[in-house]
């Protein structure tokens, strides 16, 4: 049979997790001659074969690839003849436009952990063991491709020993970039009160645990950035921290060993399961079992886990023999602290820091998922899931840098069908966390030599992504804010024709110049039309209202009975005195500071008011969590409403909660009648796709009736449906060029 020099190019996250070793390990087994190397869209490969030969070893490659490969798409084409002596792997080719996926950081692999713990192993309790299957990735890199010299493992020159791993194409670390040991690798410091100690590294590990089994807080340092650790079951220190670090009642994350103990703490379901122990190791919102600290999850039934994903995370936990509440380093507001200078702003909250020298390029948080009647439900996408690399139904026009919007932002790239999303960066409100969004744009220009021909941003004027693209760029495009929500579902399920999109959150600026957020729409990728909304209420006092749902109760009390309302007696009259129920009542009369809005997120804030729930919130989505713990799925029933002129009135149903005695009826009829506002808009629409999304639905019991009542419903799975998602929507509103 006649021999011909293919050329192969395999697209995906095939660099940085064991592609080119696993191809020329293939390649020998077939006796294959050739060659196999990185490159900025993949990996490329060249073999002497027969039509017969090429495709049994395409299929060997497609059916067993390395763990933590990705592969989206194979391509070969016949070449000019070349004579090769053996198969090899050549250097990295940086010529060409760069679109390879960027490897996520992943947790240490079952060999690594084996030897972390072997104490014949040179390894042995070496807090940054890893090998070609396992540790970290993006937070290292600093360019494309994938090689030691483009991270900042490049200030480690290899000892001896670890270069003869790295150079044998046998080795389980053979081409492993952050590959070192005791003698060449990074190593551990510890400081009290930025003094260095004069510690081993055994040392600093033991001064650690010591510090946390007193009761103390310590900063230790990750993989993409530093968490604040303490005793999960010390509850004293636990208060002691939300008080350092000013966090009332939002939930802390909890780290753990493995998961038989994950079982102790929380009921777990086999999908559950499978993202626990997954390599991302993401935070899993789960059912508690039973309390480890009462100020851990304040008032919720529902509490986050993680399982250790570093060796040191493992040698901490194996010592400590407890959980660990493992929270993001950061002040409200602002990014997570990623080396000692950012982590001075923090120094009245912690006791100790537990770091190491090998720098964090890219700052990365922690990945947190909700399973919901089976289905994923992403609401941080970042550590281990990031940058997400999104495939378009069509091609664009023209390289796209989309800015997000405010909350939860993100950042994206567009070329071709191809689109890059940022890491989870967080909340743009300070001086720090617009830095840190920059820098985020600037990483992804860098490693893709990217250069923007449209800019897109937010149309809400203050924003602060809006501020950087009108100040970074003389031509930018504008995108309607629920319409980015709706098109980025419609970019991951790939459907290209016109759908129904309810777009349910907090507040988003509108056409008309209002807050919108409770918004019913006929998309496609050629614009959108809305065809109802919820009938607009008044938020007393603007922004202010956001953290206190009062406000917000207050303003539909005047709505319905004017000042009489001062009379009525419930709860969210009573958390107000006479003197303030006047200068508000004076506020909605002549509309001053009182922005009209169609928020369904704030009026699940009203209804959290009127039901006792919280009268003033900590962090956002508190007021809907804390509704969700008082459903009831026993209780069928739905409030009225109606709909007049493609406005949503519920006024029948506030009356009708007002009334109700028991809060929990009122709350679990709220939910239902949610789900009949959706069924009553998509009857007018029954040919076409629902698609929903934005910050409202990560409430799981709503989502939950929603799947029960429409199977077919299209969710944004593998992006977030609250802000996070809205940069994805904003390079779909470019598909079209009609944006």
């Amino acid at each position: 049979m006649e021999h011909y020099t293919y050329k192969i190019n395999i697209y995906g996250v095939v660099q940085g997790v064991g592609f080119r070793p696993f191809v020329y390990t293939l390649a020998s087994k077939f006796g294959f001659k050739g060659s196999v190397s990185n490159g900025t869209s993949g990996v490329e490969i060249f073999l002497n074969a027969t039509s017969a030969q090429l495709e049994e070893f395409l299929q060997a490659i497609s059916s067993n690839p390395p763990p933590l490969a990705q592969i989206d798409n194979i391509e070969y084409i016949k070449v000019v003849n070349k004579i090769f002596d053996s198969f090899t792997i050549e250097r990295s080719d940086n010529i060409g436009d760069k679109s390879v996926k960027i490897p996520p950081d992943m947790f240490v692999c079952e060999e690594c952990q084996k030897e972390l713990f072997d104490p014949t192993n040179r390894r042995y309790r070496y807090g940054f063991i890893n090998c070609t299957h396992c540790g970290v990735r993006y937070s290292i890199i600093k360019h494309l491709p994938y090689d030691r010299h483009n991270t900042s493992m490049s200030d480690f020159k290899m000892c001896k020993a670890c270069e003869t791993e790295y150079n044998d194409p046998a080795n389980r670390r053979y081409h492993a970039q952050p590959i070192g040991c005791f003698d060449c690798g990074p190593k551990l410091s510890f400081y009290v009160k930025e003094q260095k100690l004069d510690l081993s590294q055994e040392e600093c590990i033991r001064h650690t645990v010591n510090y946390i089994l007193e009761g103390k807080i310590v900063a230790l340092k990750g993989v993409g950035g530093y968490h604040l650790v303490c005793d999960a079951t010390n509850d004293k220190v636990v208060m002691e921290l939300r008080k350092r670090k000013h966090r009332p009642s939002k939930p802390f994350a909890i780290m753990i060993s493995d998961i038989d103990e994950a079982n102790k703490l929380a009921y777990i379901s086999d999908t559950e399961k499978k993202y626990l122990v997954s390599p991302q190791r993401p935070i899993v919102l789960l059912r508690s079992k039973r309390q480890i600290a009462p100020s851990v999850a304040p008032n919720l039934s529902q509490i986050g886990i993680f399982l250790a994903y570093t060796p040191l995370h493992l040698l901490l936990l194996q010592m400590l023999d407890r959980p660990l509440i493992a929270t993001s380093a950061n002040l409200s507001d602002e990014p997570l602290c990623i080396n000692l200078e950012s982590l001075k702003k923090l120094e009245t909250i912690y006791d100790a820091v537990l770091d190491h020298n090998r720098e964090i390029v890219n700052g990365c948080d922690d990945s947190v998922i909700k399973i919901v009647a089976d289905h994923t439900l992403i609401l941080r996408r970042a550590r281990g899931y990031a940058p997400a690399h999104i495939k378009l139904p069509f091609a664009l026009r023209c390289p796209t840098l989309a800015l997000g919007a405010n909350q939860k932002s993100t950042v994206a790239i567009g070329f071709g069908k191809d689109v890059i999303l940022s890491p989870h960066i967080g909340d743009l409100d300070s001086i720090g966390s617009v830095s840190y969004f920059a820098s985020n744009i600037n990483t992804l220009r860098q490693l893709y030599d990217f250069v923007p021909k449209a800019v897109v941003h937010d149309m809400h004027t203050l924003y602060e992504s809006t501020k950087y693209a009108k100040e970074n760029f003389d031509t930018t495009i504008t995108v309607q804010h629920h319409y980015a929500h709706i098109l980025s579902v419609m970019v991951q399920h790939s459907v290209t024709t016109k759908v129904l999109g309810v777009a349910f959150d907090g507040t988003g600026y509108g056409d008309d110049g209002t807050l919108w957020g409770g918004e019913f729409m006929i998309c496609d990728y050629d614009g959108f039309t809305r065809v109802a909304s919820l009938n607009q209420f008044m938020l007393l006092g603007g922004e202010k209202a956001i953290r206190e749902p009062r406000r917000v109760a207050l303003g539909l009390l005047f709505d319905i009975y004017g000042k009489e309302a001062f009379k009525l007696d419930n709860s969210t009259i009573k958390a107000f005195s006479l003197s303030e129920l006047d200068i508000f009542y004076a506020a909605w009369i002549k509309h001053i500071n009182s922005p009209f809005t169609s928020s369904m997120g704030r009026l699940f804030d009203a209804v959290a008011s009127l039901c006792g729930v919280c009268q003033s919130v900590s962090f956002e989505g508190e007021s809907g969590m804390l509704l969700e713990e008082l459903f009831d799925s026993d209780i069928n029933e739905a409030y009225p409403f109606s709909v007049i002129e493609n406005k949503i009135i519920f006024t029948d149903m506030i009356r009708a909660i007002i009334e109700e005695k028991e809060p929990r009826v009122a709350i679990s009829k709220f939910f239902r009648t949610i789900v009949k506002m959706i069924e009553y808009i998509r009857e007018l629409y029954p040919s076409l796709p629902l698609v929903i999304s934005g910050g409202v639905f990560q409430n799981g019991v709503l989502l939950e009736l929603l799947f029960e009542r429409f199977p077919d419903l299209l969710f944004g799975e593998s992006v977030p449906p609250n802000d996070g998602g809205i940069a994805l929507g904003q390079i779909a509103a470019m598909l079209s060029g009609k944006a």
